[in-house]
């Protein structure tokens, strides 16, 4: 697999392979046929997306356009800017997805192990979940309880006008009750 992105990191020469080998996916139609842009310098992918996504911000802060007072031509500008940043992204996007539909092929087995761990992540990240949502619901269903209690309470002390002295009173220690 490390050859097969051979040319699509800097520092990284390109794979010794210039097509698909037997079995292999042919390229995507309209997809970069390698790691390569045309007419991007020799310039691989993830540098052009790098540089076009710094165009994106330069574009915003630039001097031209802060002091600029043509709205519509800072917009289109940064509609450029953009545009270029998309376009990119879609050939990285491509050069992937061609990756892995050639890994796909090859190898299926992985793709299946790599499925099946996404699935157990999926199911470990529900049952942390869960088990939130329990805690929340004994949590509530406590503080129902504790409101319930303290209604009951209430009825059983007496009723009346002096019922709050009463009260009082009966939680004044023997020493301090007046006979």
């Amino acid at each position: 697999m490390a050859s097969s992105l051979g040319g699509m990191f800097p520092g990284q020469q390109p794979s010794a392979h210039p097509g698909p080998g037997p079995g292999a996916a042919a390229p995507l139609p309209g997809a970069p046929g390698g790691s390569r842009v045309p007419g991007g310098g020799g310039a691989t992918l993830v540098d052009d997306l790098e540089a076009s996504f710094e165009a994106c911000f330069a574009s915003l802060v630039s001097q031209d356009y802060v002091n600029g007072t043509d709205q519509e031509e800072i917009r289109t500008g940064v509609d450029q800017c953009i545009q270029k940043f998309l376009d990119v992204a879609r050939q990285t996007e491509c050069f992937f997805l061609q990756k892995r539909l050639q890994l796909s092929v090859q190898k299926p087995e992985q793709v299946e192990k790599e499925d099946i761990s996404e699935l157990r992540n999926e199911l470990q990240r529900k049952e942390i979940l869960i088990q939130k949502h329990l805690g929340k619901i004994h949590h509530w269903q406590q503080v129902l309880e504790d409101i319930n209690v303290q209604h009951k309470k209430p009825t059983d002390l007496p009723q009346g006008p002096l019922a709050f002295l009463e009260q009082a009173s009966a939680n004044l220690p023997a020493a301090i009750k007046p006979n």
